[in-house]
């Protein structure tokens, strides 16, 4: 087995042996052959016809008339990042002969890519969707792919119904609308048909299904998988992945104008993290259950629609993984790279969960159409660090050179090699099975509306209005009546003030009462009101100047923000710079009408009587402002700024600070005739900030 506490090392040199330099070289054919002239083709003549024997416009044309290779089916739309995993401790040991999950001297190399999971390539990154959070692990024992979404459950039990939901989900065939959106007719007559569904509808109608970045999302491994330990004995488990970050979301009407405003949004924002050294980072935890205690919860844990609640099982930390390094070319890697959950090591195995079990069929037979032939594993990004070598041989796209005359097992040839390993060697775990061949669903699994309510329960009143609204706007979209009215009637089930609300809100007569009582129990890790708050890094805040600034609050709050990892940018009317109060240049970095407040955490509006006339009178400022405050950011004011936010509020919000700090449902303002930030306006507006939101905000009065 290679020695893999050099496993990060082993992976870098790997990919690069592989990597092209084209500085300092001259231009080619494939063949080698140096070309001086690329322009022009061959003709006969300067207005002749062109000849076919210019093999140099014939291969140019050629090779990018196949360029393209068909698009994932789902997850189309990804972003991608290498980066490392390093366990904490050796506890989970006792649980699996995995070394690179028990053994904190190992370093193992990952790549990650995240991904919505309804839409082409080219839609937005903000739309609401799944997203994809599969994590190639190139240990020294094979690579081990965690193939999982940023939701715990799915849409179905069982993986026969996947081509259906992806049909019903993806646009519809007769116009092949809408893109990247679930808000149409046929996927919830699915739903309303599929009462399976109604618990990860529940999560897709949540902030959970907007992130407002990769690195601000869970990721988990949705199915129940066994480890297994050196013993041969299992243990039932479910990964999870932790963002150090905090786990936050976007604002749907906010979602909606940064698909437009910037459709690369989540992709931008995870390149540009790495790029300048805000690696993110995530935890990964498991949650273990005895296989003596298979049957002692109230679902099934082989249903990948349920979840195991914290608060009965809880997560004990594994290790951390970092991603630390943007990949050289998005379709070498990101595009190339192919997952598989049947890609698993000794210490991992499957369990009986008949959704896993048909991804472990339907991804391999994927790859093999869309990267053109059973070789894929060769392509750089998917190939292990461990010694390959198989009886396997020829096929598309073979780059190994085999050498020897035998391709088989047994041999004597080539002294019986490759012989049979004796140790380090997958092992499947031993379990009894037997039974009558039958299609029929466990009794176990048809337990569709508690977990959902479990879900609802869990939420905080701001995450119920927004799932509200989100089941407003998505069944709004819905044509036909009577697929309303079946979805009200199945939230019904789920619960009774829930279903009153959409179906007000949609036109469906509310049901007259509730077919099963809420039975009350909750989870409050399922809320985002839970998640982490004590980290300002790499929080984007919009500085808004113009000619006449007060230079020294501006300067003094960019250099605090700066020093606690945020993102501060100066926007102007123009590019360029601006002259402060004192005459002197303050360098911008933007214009503000390439940005909006949409792609900012927070929005600073400092003082300056010329610097608020001007921006007053500026149409788009004052949008920038009151769209900041309409979808619930931190805002803060010093001097004659908080002027110029009543006004972008039309007065909604009158704002004033005699002696000391005043914060209004989260917009701060500093006294009206300081020239310098007062004590204590960083540290709390840095609280407004890693809070992310003030949801609590009322905001209905505002204009934006």
């Amino acid at each position: 087995m290679a020695n893999e506490a050099s496993n990060a090392d082993d992976k870098q040199r790997q990919l690069d042996g592989m990597r092209v330099n084209p500085a300092g070289t001259t231009l080619t054919t494939q063949q080698g052959v140096r070309i001086d002239h690329t322009d022009d083709s061959l003709t006969v003549g300067e207005r002749g016809p062109t000849l076919l024997e210019d093999f140099q416009a014939r291969e140019k044309l050629t090779h990018f008339d196949h360029e393209r290779i068909p698009e994932r089916v789902v997850h189309a739309r990804g972003s991608g990042a290498y980066g490392t995993f390093t366990p904490y401790d050796n506890w989970l040991a006792e649980y699996t002969v995995a070394e690179f999950l028990s053994n904190p001297a190992l370093t193992t190399p990952v790549f990650v890519r995240f991904s919505t999971v309804a839409g082409s390539r080219g839609s937005a990154d903000t739309v609401r969707d799944v997203r994809g959070f599969a994590t190639k692990f190139y240990t020294g024992a094979g690579n081990y792919d965690l193939v999982g979404n940023n939701i715990p459950v799915f849409f179905i039990h069982d993986g026969i119904k996947f081509p259906d939901f992806v049909h019903a989900v993806k646009p519809e065939p007769h116009n092949e609308i809408p893109q990247a959106a679930s808000a149409h007719d046929t996927l919830w007559d699915f739903v309303s048909l599929q009462p399976e569904t109604m618990h990860m509808m529940m999560w897709l109608m949540s902030d959970r299904a907007l992130p407002r970045s990769f690195r601000m999302m869970q990721g988990f491994g949705v199915h129940t998988f066994r480890l297994v330990n050196a013993a041969g004995q299992g243990t039932f488990v479910k990964f999870h992945w932790k963002p150090v970050l905090g786990v936050h979301s976007l604002e749907w009407d906010e979602a909606q104008k940064i698909a437009g405003k910037d459709p690369d949004f989540n992709r931008r924002d995870l390149w540009e993290a790495i790029e300048t050294g805000e690696f993110p980072e995530y935890e990964l935890g498991v949650q273990l259950v005895a296989e003596a205690d298979e049957h002692g919860f109230d679902v099934d844990l082989l249903d990948a629609t349920k979840i195991i609640p914290e608060e009965q099982v809880p997560i004990r930390p594994v290790g951390k993984m970092i991603l630390n390094r943007n990949p050289d070319n998005f379709f070498a890697e990101t595009e190339q790279v192919a997952f598989h959950t049947a890609n698993i090591v000794p210490g991992i195995d499957f369990t009986n969960d008949p959704l896993l079990q048909m991804r472990n069929f339907s991804y391999l037979d994927t790859q093999l159409i869309r990267l053109g032939g059973p070789n894929f594993a060769q392509i750089p990004v998917n190939r292990p660090i461990a010694e390959v070598s198989t009886n396997q041989r020829d096929g598309y796209h073979q780059s190994r050179v085999h050498q020897g005359r035998t391709a088989y097992f047994k041999n004597s040839l080539s002294g019986g090699c490759p012989a049979i390993a004796d140790e380090g060697v997958f092992r499947h775990y031993q379990e009894k099975v037997e039974g009558h061949k039958i299609r029929k669903r466990a009794a176990s699994f048809q337990d569709y509306y508690s977990q959902a309510t479990l879900f609802w329960n869990s939420m905080s009143d701001w995450e119920r209005e927004h799932i509200v609204a989100a089941f407003r706007f998505e069944l709004g979209k819905v044509d036909h009546m009577h697929i309303r009215e079946a979805v009200v009637e199945q939230l019904n089930r789920v619960d009774h003030r829930l279903a009153t609300q959409v179906a007000e809100g949609v036109g469906v007569k509310p049901p007259t009462e509730e077919v099963q009582p809420n039975h009350g129990r909750s989870s409050p890790a399922l809320s985002q009101a839970n998640t982490a708050t004590d980290t300002i890094r790499s929080r984007k805040v919009a500085v808004l100047v113009a000619d006449g600034v007060e230079a020294g609050p501006v300067t003094a709050l960019v250099e605090a923000l700066r020093g606690r990892g945020a993102v501060p940018e100066l926007l102007a009317p123009t590019n360029g710079a601006v002259r402060t109060a004192a005459g002197e240049e303050l360098a911008v970095d933007r214009a503000m009408t390439t940005m909006a407040s949409v792609l900012y955490d927070a929005v600073v509006v400092p003082g300056g009587d010329a610097a608020v006339t001007t921006l007053s009178a500026d149409g788009y400022a004052m949008h920038f402002i009151a769209e900041a405050i309409k979808h619930a950011k931190p805002v803060a004011a010093v001097g004659t700024g908080a002027t110029l936010v009543g006004r972008a509020t039309a007065n909604v919000m009158t704002l004033a600070a005699e002696d000391g700090i005043a914060n209004e449902h989260g917009v701060l303002v500093a006294p009206a005739a300081t020239t310098e930030l007062p004590d204590g306006f960083v540290e709390s507006f840095c609280d407004l900030l890693a809070a992310h939101r003030i949801w609590t905000r009322p905001t209905a009065a505002i204009p934006a």
